[in-house]
């Protein structure tokens, strides 16, 4: 057993390492203590202590990488600023806690080392198989290997824990206090586990009001401007020319797999394997390594056209290449019971671009970037017998038909150097490559008065009417409270009763809304009690509640230790993140990335190497 764990001692040290890196008691980042000196020099200081490149640049490409593995798409430019951005707050949180740690003298000593490490192994080891016995994590192996550790696993691991034990330190110091009480917990258990039923009936102030009841003065109308002066501002806008490639398969690669499809059947047909050829030509993964088994499934729940085909195929023939939205399927039906279950395997070929396909896509793509540098969008697609078209977009959504999301190119035409009839790189998304021209440009402005006027006009407007339905709303409740139905009152108001089912404080309620004054009301009644007018939704309510479903206390109490750990756990994490923002408000923090990694090569400062 013991050569076994020597054998993987390298894998756990990789497992160590990213521990050591990654693990984060306060979900702040990396362990950054800004202490080392770098060869590249620094980029910042965080209350004097330097941030040194290769600190900023080891998040930076954690965090990155962590993206690319998230999406297919390359990472966008506007993305790749927000991964800067978040490397940067990673190190100097980082470095604030280490001198917070400093600070409030908090150490550890060789003797909690040595008992952590044989009593608290990392989260990563645990779940280790080389520490594991019948998929439980057995201690006796992991002090196996403990006491036969070579010195540059222990110096990796005493590193880890001389890392971890003051941040558990720090974070017991700013979490003590943290006790849920019965109190507490009971009001979150019932606002989640208790329901109501209730009748209402609602009064729409927008169409039960009159226009000629309410008036709106010049006056109100300027002073909602300037009291809400941040609603009329108008995002930039562009009109653009435009040319999308898209990157979807054209019909040549489509007959390219059909008859990529053909050939395949003809090698089953004449002896293949079918198994072998679907190991290794299926790009079904999860069936592939099964030979392209799908085992037995019913009629219907296959895509319609597979289904077709295997609820008329005969039972051990291959059939012609089945065309669906996945691709282009053979499949061989190895057992069927009547017209309600078979059995079947088969090989996926996906609808996608050859190589020579996407080779000529790419070449188009850099001779309508080679061709834009020097001519006008229009002229340059015209060389290429592309088409343009025109479009207008605003900096809040920034789309093109044809690509979608156009980040990257959003992002270049609001730039401040661009400028009408520039034209644009080719940018490139999951959907398509693209080329821009700016037709026109008009920056961010707010709206005159005189512009907003109309809306501003409405909103009072539905204001006041909402007043006038409340008051409204209080009669008819008073006719309910006087001994009437609120059914005899609603016909006499020309409404009708609505039924809301049970519902619980946070559930949306047809026609009463999710987390407002009406549900609120509603819980606040007891059972036959009506509510008086209640605005919410810009309308009024009158409400009677009809059930109750109390919440179960008995249930409550069987996992109230474990609702305090939760509870606990997001206190906790609240307290923590004010805590690092009150750091980071009285700390005195330079940020020189702008000046440092932009600057030329000759110069002090050294250019942002790519990540890849």
């Amino acid at each position: 057993m013991m050569e076994q764990l020597r054998r993987s001692t390298k894998w756990i040290m990789i497992l160590v390492a990213l521990a050591f890196g990654g693990l984060m008691f306060f979900e702040w980042g990396m362990d950054i203590t800004g202490q080392t000196s770098g060869s590249f020099g620094e980029i910042g200081r965080v209350n004097g202590t330097p941030v040194a490149y290769e600190q900023y640049m080891a998040s930076y490409r954690n965090l990155y990488d962590r993206q690319q593995q998230l999406q297919e798409e390359p990472i966008t430019n506007a993305q790749n600023s927000e991964l800067e951005d978040q490397a940067w707050d990673e190190v100097v949180n980082g470095i604030l806690i280490q001198q917070e740690l400093e600070r409030r003298r908090i150490m550890v000593t060789d003797d909690e080392v040595r008992s952590a490490a044989l009593l608290s192994p990392p989260p990563d080891l645990m779940s280790s198989p080389a520490f594991q016995t019948d998929g439980v994590f057995d201690v006796t192996r992991y002090q196996q290997f403990i006491a036969t550790a070579d010195n540059v696993t222990q110096l990796q691991l005493e590193a880890y824990y001389r890392d971890v034990i003051p941040r558990g330190k720090l974070m017991r110091q700013l979490s003590s206090g943290i006790h849920p009480t019965d109190a507490q917990l009971w009001r979150a258990w019932r606002d989640a586990n208790e329901r109501a039923s209730a009748s209402f009936a609602v009064f729409e102030a927008r169409t039960r009001i009159a226009d000629d009841r309410i008036e709106v003065s010049q006056d109100e109308v300027e002073r909602y401007y300037d009291e809400n002066r941040e609603e009329f501002l108008v995002p930039a806008s562009a009109e653009l020319i435009y040319v999308t490639l898209g990157k979807a398969p054209i019909a040549a690669d489509t007959a390219a797999v059909l008859e990529r499809a053909e050939s395949l059947r003809e090698e089953i047909l004449e002896g293949a394997d079918f198994a072998e050829l679907a190991e290794r030509e299926s790009s079904d993964e999860g069936t592939a390594s099964l030979g392209g088994d799908l085992g037995v499934f019913g009629r219907g729940q296959m895509v319609e056209a597979f289904d077709s085909a295997v609820f008329a195929a005969p039972p051990g023939a291959v059939t012609e290449p089945v065309r669906t939205r996945f691709g282009a399927h053979l499949i061989e039906v190895t057992e069927r019971w009547g017209q309600d279950s078979a059995q079947a395997r088969h090989i996926l070929l996906p609808f996608e671009r050859t190589d020579e396909s996407e080779i000529d896509l790419l070449a188009m793509a850099d001779s309508l970037e080679e061709l834009g540098e020097a001519m006008t969008l229009a002229d340059a697609a015209a060389i290429l017998e592309l088409e343009t078209d025109t479009t207008e977009m605003i900096a809040t959504l920034m789309m093109v038909p044809g690509a979608g999301p156009i980040a990257e190119g959003g992002e270049w035409i609001f730039e401040p150097e661009t400028a009408v009839g520039d034209v644009s790189p080719v940018f490139e998304n999951a959907t398509a490559f693209y080329a821009l021209e700016v037709v026109s440009i008009d920056p961010e402005r707010y709206m005159s008065v005189e512009e907003a006027e109309p809306s501003i006009r409405a909103t009072i407007g539905v204001e006041k009417k909402t007043v006038l339905a409340v008051e409204e709303a209080r009669e008819f409740a008073a006719e309910v409270r006087s001994g009437r139905t609120l059914a005899d009152v609603a016909r006499e108001f020309g409404l009708e009763v609505r039924e809301a089912e049970s519902f619980a404080r946070d559930d949306f309620v047809p026609g009463l809304g999710r987390r407002n004054a009406a549900v609120g009301t509603a819980f606040g009644l007891e059972v036959g009690e009506v509510s008086d007018g209640v605005e919410a939704n810009g309308n009024a309510y009158v409400i009677e509640r009809t059930s109750l479903e109390a919440a179960d206390s008995t249930a409550w109490l069987e996992q109230i230790d474990v609702q305090r750990m939760q509870v606990a756990g997001l206190i906790r994490q609240e307290r923590l993140a004010l805590w690092i923002e009150a750091l980071r408000a009285n700390a005195r923090i330079v940020d020189r990335r702008e000046q440092v990694l932009s600057a030329p090569e000759d110069d002090q400062g050294l250019p942002l190497p790519p990540v890849f």
